[in-house]
């Protein structure tokens, strides 16, 4: 699947450096009584899961030898004076201490379970809510450039590649260390000429590591990549079910979603074939380790010789500690593949945690910017122009709408009218000019309180997953029941409302999929007249819905217009008749403004698209 050019998302993640660190450093110190606590368990289990074998070694040595075999029962870090007198005594101390190895280890790796898992799951739901508060406070060009699929894989998929590194990494990296140093240690102690045979392997074994960790890095980005792809496309095509069953392109979409999930196989296979390398040599190393020892060991016990340049007496109960050990080996050095794996891949969720953390938000409060206190609601346009991109949309717009009147905005699809109406709210800032309210540019003043002022219903009126009274209280959370109702009765709603049924508690589904597009529109108009605006924006707020039902929410926009500055976005110029101004725009400009009857007289744009209208409702009768 062809990626598009790199977007600001991608620019800044290639900037992120020690992404491991930074996850550390920023989500983990906070947490760190979890982690001390369970990395201090974890080791502490996992030494003691080496002292049975060390113990069976010295108990057939020192209890169970005989004539010259007998060597002294020692322990390594024990004191002589520790160790009783007499096989009976030293067999129940060395059954003791088996017994209380494998109770140590049971309680130290349930110890470690409970303090990993909450330090990961901690961090994790830090670095979710902090991605999504951030998320949060990104500007729209983001939303516009970023696709829904690759902003839920860093919430979930990523997140969750970092909860699985901090738990199951963490502890298989302590195990690694622990044991291949701690059996080392052991090895080394016991004997340190078959040590050298048995640890020969551990150099060529480190060798291909870094090999592995080099190669395997940028397969893991690519596949991260085409994990934001997929997710895109079924977003996409699923977002869309309705437009592709109506369009009968239920091939064409499975067709691209075959693609985007054959590129991810793909590249998940360039990253296996690696680890079918990897993780297959580090178990031949650590294999050849095994047998090595058993080779040179055996042959020393057998023949009571030291072959090749050793030299010295080998025990049966080294010999079998080191077979013991030895295999305890080669578990921890052959799961390496799987630390490597879950470190790059938390590395790359980490590197697009940081790039997202890191995009500047450019739409914010200045640092002296004042709240927009109870405003009369005079609006002015000063020479604006805006341009998504490199691409113009509005062009040197200057309009001015005392407080209280209502200004409709009318033209073709595509002028700016939408637009002019977003930089009101500062969901885009103007490239030039300024907007006022009351004289005050809306750049000078905090975002929160330009908002709360400005009620904006939208032509496409989003709803969530909820109950109607939950998707009517949004945004005013504190409204009485008795408001609720009072308000979509406003919005002629309260009759459909009580049909549905369970009334208010009715679940209108995802993006209210439950409702037809008139009931969410007057849903939006009864969750905008509980609001306490001083502004209200309409952008064809009654686009979805039938003349009569129109004719109703007309005489409730009334109501919710008195007294407000409103500015009305509509197509049918039916519904702007009694604005006080209308401005027309074509092509980001303003090229007509009066009132309806004005503007009718005038022969314009604006009479051509008023005679077009009704020249189509007479046919229609």
């Amino acid at each position: 699947m062809a990626r598009e050019a790199e977007s600001a998302f991608d620019r800044y993640r290639g900037r992120v450096e020690r992404p491991i660190y930074r996850l550390f450093a920023e989500y983990g110190l906070s947490h760190s009584r979890w982690f001390v606590t369970g990395m201090t368990a974890n080791v502490l289990a996992r030494s003691a899961s080496l002292l049975p074998p060390v113990v069976l070694g010295a108990a057939l040595d020192g209890i169970f030898g005989a004539g010259s075999d007998r060597i002294p029962y020692r322990l390594p870090l024990v004191p002589a004076a520790w160790i009783p007198a007499g096989n009976a005594a030293q067999f129940r101390f060395s059954v003791a201490l088996i017994v209380g190895a494998f109770l140590l280890t049971a309680v130290c790796t349930w110890i470690y379970g409970m303090a990993a898992n909450n330090f990961a799951h901690r961090v994790m739901h830090d670095v979710r809510t902090d991605s999504f508060a951030k998320l949060q406070r990104l500007d729209m060009p983001f939303f516009d450039d970023k696709q829904t699929g690759e902003v839920m894989a860093i919430l979930n998929n990523d997140a969750t590649n970092l909860e699985r590194f901090l738990d199951d990494a963490l502890h298989d990296s302590a195990r690694l260390i622990v044991m291949v140093g701690g059996i080392a240690a052991l090895l080394v102690w016991m004997n340190p000429q078959l040590a050298a045979v048995t640890l020969l392997a551990v150099p060529l074994m480190w060798v291909l590591t870094r090999w592995f960790m080099r190669a395997v890095e940028p397969r893991y980005a690519a596949q991260r990549e085409s994990v934001g792809d997929l997710n895109t496309r079924l977003e996409n095509s699923l977002g869309g079910i309705e437009l592709v069953k109506t369009s009968g392109t239920e091939a064409f979409e499975t067709d691209r979603v075959s693609v985007a999930s054959y590129d991810y196989f793909r590249k998940t296979m360039a990253m296996l074939r690696l680890n079918y390398v990897y993780r297959p040599g580090m178990e031949l190393l650590a294999g050849l380790s095994f047998a090595a020892t058993f080779l040179v060991g055996g042959w020393w016990l057998a023949t009571d010789d030291a072959p090749l340049v050793l030299s010295g007496d080998l025990t049966t109960g080294t010999f079998v500690t080191f077979l013991l050990l030895s295999q305890r080996f080669v578990t921890p050095l052959a799961e390496v593949s799987n630390i490597v794996d879950q470190y790059e891949n938390a590395k790359a969720s980490s590197e697009r945690v940081f790039g997202l953390m890191s995009i500047p938000a450019h739409i914010s409060d200045s640092e002296d910017a004042q709240p927009l206190e109870d405003p009369a609601g005079h609006v002015e346009y000063d020479n604006v122009s805006f341009a998504y991109e490199e691409e113009p949309v509005i062009n040197s717009v200057s309009l001015s709408v005392p407080a209280g009147e209502t200004a409709a905005l009318v033209g073709p699809t595509g002028a700016g009218k939408s637009t002019l109406c977003k930089l009101l709210l500062r969901l885009y800032d103007v490239n030039h000019g300024a907007i006022r309210i009351d004289g005050q540019d809306v750049r000078e003043v905090t975002l929160d309180s330009l908002r709360k002022q400005v009620g904006y219903v939208s032509q496409d009126s989003y709803l969530f997953d909820g109950t109607v009274r939950e998707n009517l209280a949004y945004g005013a959370f504190e409204a009485t029941g008795e408001e609720l109702i009072e308000a979509a009765r406003a919005a002629e709603a309260h009759e459909f409302i009580e049909a549905l049924p369970g009334g208010y508690d009715t679940r209108v589904g995802e993006r209210g999929v439950k409702l037809s597009g008139g009931q969410r529109q007057r849903l939006a108009l009864a969750r905008a007249m509980l609001g306490d605006f001083s502004i209200v924006v309409l952008d064809e707020a009654t686009s979805s819905v039938d003349t009569e039902t129109e004719a109703a929410i007309q005489r409730s926009l009334a109501r919710l217009t008195e007294d407000r500055t409103t500015f009305v976005i509509a197509h049918r110029l039916s519904t702007v008749r009694e604005a006080d101004r209308v401005f027309v725009i074509e092509d980001g400009q303003v090229i007509e403004r009066g009132t309806h009857e004005e503007l009718v007289e005038a022969s314009g744009l604006y009479a051509s698209l008023w005679s077009a209208q009704t020249d189509e409702i007479r046919a229609s009768r």
